[in-house]
């Protein structure tokens, strides 16, 4: 490929990328549980290894880590029922308060627009028969979304038992790809592949749980009504790069406003939500996840949109660890290294044009060599 003109070599490049992208968007039902069965079977892998170092056999070693990850998740969705029980038993609360919020919003809006109270409930009326009409349609897929998600749930397991019974046929697949002059290479990038992952997933497990200690108990403090469910919702969503954080925050303020008919408690978790992401952003989650590889801000927010668009949340939740895995291998090739150098977040400490192959020969004059040459025959 190398010998191929350089347009040539672009073209198939980009050619693949379309295709790649084809075949998420085609296939997405069943290469995503495949892609977070892989991603999960690497956080397990050393706990695997533990076990079979203590003579455990090879099933029960795989079983162990799955039926620990299936715990760990019950837990999870057991604590944020509950916190939503807790939600719908104050609803008659809720409902009180909300009718006092939209009613100041009716007259701050007609004062401004000199609408009557009478029109803009007579334009709610309207759109919310349109709303019901789409919600029964929505409903309708409804069942065929929800049967999805439990085929994805349980086929996760069976893929992650799978793969690590034949993770030594799939090693043994990969290298056979490459030369064996290629293979530290492929090593190297296996290993950091492996280690980019653990760090990633396990921090993102330590991340929802020390958010929804140090926001819910900050909030708790503060006396804000349901400070657990707001501290769960925002780690869980915190979890999408960047457009997680800011939909968090979004309903971190619906639920305060539920609650209460003050703008204070608003404020409180404003101030309290962005105070702990700047604890998370800046000093726990680097020390936590530590990563050798860093994506640009850019291209981890171009995954987070593309991913969600071709697998929904799943994609979102991905997208990041992909572009990670990506990168890696891109960094190892010298075909596709600067698309590693794009996905990455190293800025050029000097000009970016200053490259070797763009810098000017300088012509050399050979005459006075000559001529001493012929002065010394």
């Amino acid at each position: 490929m190398t010998n191929m003109p350089l347009t040539v070599r672009r073209s198939i490049e980009l050619l693949g990328l379309f295709l790649v992208v084809a075949v998420l968007v085609i296939g997405h039902d069943i290469i995503m549980p495949v892609l977070m069965a892989f991603f999960i079977s690497l956080m397990l892998l050393p706990v695997f290894r533990f076990l079979r170092k203590h003579k455990f056999p090879e099933a029960a070693a795989i079983i162990i880590p799955i039926l620990l990850v299936a715990i760990f998740l019950g837990l999870i969705i057991w604590f944020f029922s509950a916190q939503v029980a807790s939600l719908v038993n104050d609803f008659p609360q809720i409902k009180h308060n909300v009718s006092i919020h939209l009613n100041a919003l009716s007259d701050w809006f007609s004062k401004i627009s000199h609408i009557s109270t009478k029109e803009q409930v007579k334009f709610i009326n309207e759109k919310s028969n349109d709303l019901l009409g789409m919600a029964g349609q929505a409903a309708s897929g409804a069942a065929v979304t929800l049967s999805s998600v439990f085929v994805f749930v349980g086929l996760l397991p069976i893929y992650i038992y799978l793969m690590l019974f034949y993770k030594d046929i799939l090693l043994r697949f990969i290298f056979m790809w490459f030369k064996p002059d290629h293979h530290p290479r492929v090593k190297d990038a296996i290993y950091e592949t492996e280690s980019i992952i653990k760090n990633y997933l396990v921090g993102l497990l330590i991340q929802v749980t020390y958010m929804t200690i140090l926001l819910g108990g900050i909030l708790m403090a503060f006396g804000i009504k349901h400070a657990l469910l707001i501290g769960v919702i925002f780690a869980i969503l915190n979890l999408i790069p960047y457009v997680g954080a800011l939909i968090g925050n979004i309903i971190g303020v619906l639920l305060t406003l539920t609650s209460s008919t003050e703008l204070g408690p608003v404020i409180t978790v404003l101030l309290v939500i962005a105070f702990v992401q700047f604890l998370d952003n800046n000093i726990l989650m680097p020390r936590i996840v530590g990563s050798k590889v860093k994506i640009n801000a850019l291209f981890a927010i171009l995954g987070v949109i593309v991913g969600g668009s071709i697998a929904g949340i799943s994609g979102m939740f991905l997208s990041l660890p992909m572009i990670a895995v990506l990168k890696v291998i891109f960094d190892r090739t010298d075909t596709f290294k600067q698309w590693g150098v794009l996905l990455g977040d190293e800025r050029p400490t000097g000009s970016p044009m200053k490259f070797p192959v763009f810098r000017k020969k300088v012509p050399v004059d050979t005459k006075p060599g000559i001529e001493k040459t012929k002065e010394k025959d």
